[in-house]
C-alpha cells in the first residue's frame, strides 16, 4: 500500500502547477530572461529557440521579456542566409524577443551588419551584454 501511495504522489508531483514567486509576473513587472547562444550547430540553436518559445507560451508575451545574445559560433542563428533558422528568429521577434549579435564575433568572422536578419541589435561584446543584463536583474538561462 505504501508503494502505491508513493507512486501516486510521484505522478501527482509531475503535474503540479508552477508557483509564481512574489511578485507574480505582470505587464508592469514582467520576468526578464537572457539566453546565451554560443554554439552554431542546428541542435543547439533550435534548442535555445524552442526554450525561448516555451517560456513565451508559458508566461504570455505581455508578462516576459526575452533577449537572446548570440556570440561565437551562435552568431549563425542571426544570418539571413540560414533560411530555416531565420524564419524561427523572425517569428520570435514578432513577439518582441530581442536578438543581439556580438560585434567582436562579427569582426572576427568578417560578418557585416547587412548579413544579419533585420531587427537584430549589435553590441560591442556579447559576453559583456550578458553580464550587464544579469546585473540589471535579468535572469540568465542556459538551456
Amino acid at each position: 500500500m505504501s508503494r502505491l501511495l508513493l507512486l501516486c504522489w510521484l505522478v501527482w508531483s509531475l503535474w503540479a502547477e508552477t508557483q509564481f514567486a512574489h511578485p507574480p509576473p505582470s505587464i508592469d513587472n514582467p520576468r526578464r530572461l537572457v539566453f546565451p547562444l554560443s554554439q552554431g550547430d542546428d541542435e543547439s540553436i533550435h534548442h535555445v529557440l524552442s526554450s525561448a518559445n516555451n517560456v513565451l507560451k508559458f508566461y504570455g508575451p505581455d508578462r516576459v521579456l526575452i533577449a537572446i545574445v548570440c556570440y561565437s559560433k551562435g552568431i549563425r542563428a542571426l544570418l539571413k542566409r540560414e533560411k530555416a533558422i531565420a524564419m524561427r528568429v523572425r517569428s520570435l521577434m514578432a513577439y518582441d524577443v530581442e536578438f543581439i549579435a556580438c560585434g567582436n564575433t562579427m569582426r572576427t568572422k568578417g560578418i557585416g551588419k547587412e548579413e544579419l536578419i533585420d531587427g537584430v541589435e549589435v553590441v560591442t561584446a556579447g559576453i559583456v551584454e550578458l553580464v550587464e543584463r544579469t546585473l540589471r536583474g535579468w535572469v540568465y538561462i542556459r538551456p
